[in-house]
């Protein structure tokens, strides 16, 4: 890290309210506690609407996509797909041309819902008191920082 002035050093390095990952993580929990509720009207949890976000965008997709795309595994990722399945969201179908392969599509329900779902955002957003261009510099930060993130996986594992 370069040295910049506003960026502490020394033992103040090493306090809690001075991490990158604290204040990070801190704010998802924020963020998904405040979802909680207003995704309880759609009897919803916060991973099974991220899930259900991404089949929103695309479908059908394998479980191994979905994975990808939501950085989850597998093991993580059936039993939510199954209690989702379940709730009548989605099907999970062996692909026909390779039984290792579990295909995601939504329902008729799961396509309902996101009609419903598109005040979801903008409710989190009053919430939170948050100004577009705020909304759009915290996403452009959080992406570059994704980005660079990435970039140091891939050269760590290229080693």
């Amino acid at each position: 890290m370069k040295t910049n002035p506003s960026v502490p050093n020394g033992e103040e390095l090493l306090k809690l309210d001075n991490q990158l990952c604290f204040a990070l993580y801190s704010s998802s929990r924020g963020i998904t506690r405040l979802y909680r509720p207003v995704l309880s009207e759609f009897g919803i949890t916060y991973p099974q609407y991220l899930v259900m976000l991404v089949l929103w965008e695309k479908e059908p997709l394998t479980v191994k996509e979905l994975g990808e795309r939501l950085f989850l595994d597998s093991g993580t990722l059936t039993p939510l797909l199954k209690r989702m399945e379940k709730l009548g969201l989605l099907t999970r179908e062996r692909s026909q041309g390779d039984e290792r392969h579990v295909i995601i599509g939504l329902t008729n329900k799961g396509k309902e819902m996101r009609e419903k779902a598109l005040s979801i955002p903008l409710r989190i957003a009053n919430q939170v008191n948050i100004s577009e261009a705020e909304f759009a510099s915290l996403m452009a930060s959080l992406r570059k920082l994704m980005k660079k993130i990435d970039m140091d996986d891939s050269k760590a594992s290229s080693h």
